[in-house]
């Protein structure tokens, strides 16, 4: 019984001992273990083992700031009997100008300042040479100083600015931008590389995300008409954001982009404009603008003519540049017939924006009035041409027909009528100044020319300048004023003897 308790006793230490230690401690465990094994019977029995080398490996604080060096570690061997017999030799990363060695204790010292975030490891070898015959006791050997990490490194952001943009009107909690800092310490060793951001400008309108980063919206119902611009400033703290940690801060400047939640508005009821009633088709009569407080495509105009009649004459055209509503004539105006033109203009935006169609109307309505001038037109004729027929034996003077034109105006000037004579050059016909009737003063012969063609003018008496020409059409009718003629003259013989009713 005592045999297995001390079996189990000395399995047990081994274990514990095992768990507790470095790698390099367990090669020196295992050496001992196998110093200490057990004999059939149970009776502990000591063995001759293997001497080595005895070290940990080595830990050391970065960014020492001592006057004096700094101790490392110490290297040993079983075969040290302390009578200086032995001489410690290092060698590798550093070895020399970063760490010295005692060479008579194996004491090692570091003579520089270390920074981690250069070099975090260095691989040294060591040496225990015999002073008296100049060999080695132990093979050279490999072991490892690591720089144990201290927070000398505040966090940086990947920018000094960053630029973002998020819609107006963005429900709280929508995403704008992350942003991301670097803390150069050691994420595997302590809290010095644990990053904690937070908002020190831009509250209440924005949020950052302690572990993310990522900034939010914080406040429902941001309009950019109120405020377009915001500059957030985020800080990043290490320490997991704890008292005596480093940091260090970003800007974020973040723009309220458009959304189109405003309807155009007609900043006046009522337009008025007047207009010569001789406008040409196309003329611009004038400019209605409704104003709209959105930008880009969000405030583009349509604006539509409502009123049916109105439609005939007018129509709006929305100026690109300006989003104003350009009224122009569709059709020719009468001042006589229809003086004033009233009808309603609509303003809506050609984009409309769901989200907020539920809202408000996204149109608005105003009222366009249009006097009109009168001028001094024309005389019109009741007819815009005219056909006449006539026989090609009717006499000189008779009357072939009458065209009838009349001043628009209210005055009603009086008209007469002329031929222009560079359509008749040869004067076959004549008009009555007064009363336009056309006259025939040549004869006509419808086998040399069976149609005349004439240009009748009405000039206004009391303005000679005002008058209007028409077309006058005369086809000349036959009549049976010719006797059959032969195509040519005929030649012919007959025998002596012909009978009658004989073909020659």
């Amino acid at each position: 019984m005592k045999v297995h308790i001390s079996l189990l006793f000395v399995v047990c230490t081994y274990l514990i001992l095992m768990i507790h230690t470095t790698p390099l401690d367990r090669t020196q465990i295992h050496d001992d273990w196998r110093k200490h094994s057990l004999s059939e019977d149970g009776i502990k029995v000591l063995h001759r083992a293997k001497r080595g080398w005895m070290w940990n490996q080595f830990f050391l604080l970065e960014e020492y700031t001592g006057s004096d060096t700094q101790y490392v570690g110490k290297l040993y061997t079983d075969h040290d009997k302390g009578d200086g017999n032995l001489k410690y030799i290092l060698s590798g990363d550093g070895a020399g100008s970063v760490f010295v060695i005692d060479e008579n204790t194996g004491d090692i010292q570091a003579v520089k300042r270390l920074d981690r975030e250069e070099k975090s490891i260095y691989t040294l070898r060591a040496k225990a040479i015999d002073r008296k015959t100049g060999r080695q006791v132990e093979p050279e050997s490999e072991f490892i100083i690591k720089i144990h990490d201290i927070n000398d490194n505040e966090p940086k952001f990947t920018q000094d600015i960053y630029t973002a943009t998020v819609p107006e009107m963005s429900e709280v909690g929508s995403s704008v931008i992350q942003v991301t800092a670097i803390d150069a310490d050691d994420p595997s060793y302590g809290n010095s590389a644990k990053i904690v951001y937070s908002i020190i400008q831009g509250q209440p309108y924005f949020s950052v995300d302690a572990d993310t980063g990522i900034i939010k919206t914080a406040l429902p119902d941001m309009s950019r008409e109120n405020r377009e611009h915001y500059q957030v400033v985020i800080q990043a703290k290490d320490m997991g954001g704890q008292m005596g940690g480093l940091s260090g801060t970003t800007t974020v400047n973040i723009t309220l982009t458009d959304v189109n939640d405003n309807p155009p508005r007609f900043p006046q009821s009522i337009y008025q404009f007047m207009s010569l009633e001789s406008a040409a088709v196309g003329t611009a009569i004038g400019r209605i603008k409704a104003n709209d407080d959105d930008v880009g495509k969000n405030a583009e105009i349509k604006y539509t003519v409502i009123d049916r009649d109105a439609k005939d004459y007018f129509e709006i055209i929305t100026d690109k540049k300006t989003q104003d509503g350009i009224i122009t004539v569709k059709k020719l105006l009468d001042f006589e017939s229809h003086g004033m033109h009233t009808f309603e203009v609509e303003a809506a935006n050609t984009f409309e924006d769901p989200r907020f169609s539920h809202l408000r109307s996204f149109k608005d309505t105003a009222i366009v009035k249009i006097t009109l001038h009168d001028v001094d037109e024309a005389p019109i004729f009741n007819r815009p041409f005219y056909v006449f027929e006539v026989n090609e034996d009717v006499k000189e003077g008779s009357i072939i027909g009458h065209v009838s034109a009349q001043d628009p105006d209210s005055t009603k000037s009086s008209v007469k009528y002329s031929i222009d004579r560079n359509t008749d050059l040869e004067r076959i016909f004549n008009i009555h100044t007064g009363n336009g009737s056309l006259i025939l003063a040549k004869p006509l012969d419808r086998e040399s020319t069976p149609w005349q063609n004439i240009t009748i003018v009405a000039t206004e008496t009391k303005n000679p300048r005002l008058s209007r020409n028409v077309q006058a059409y005369i086809k000349i009718l036959d009549i049976n004023d010719h006797a059959p003629e032969f195509a040519q003259h005929y030649d012919t013989f007959v025998c002596e003897n012909a009978k009658p009713g004989q073909p020659h």
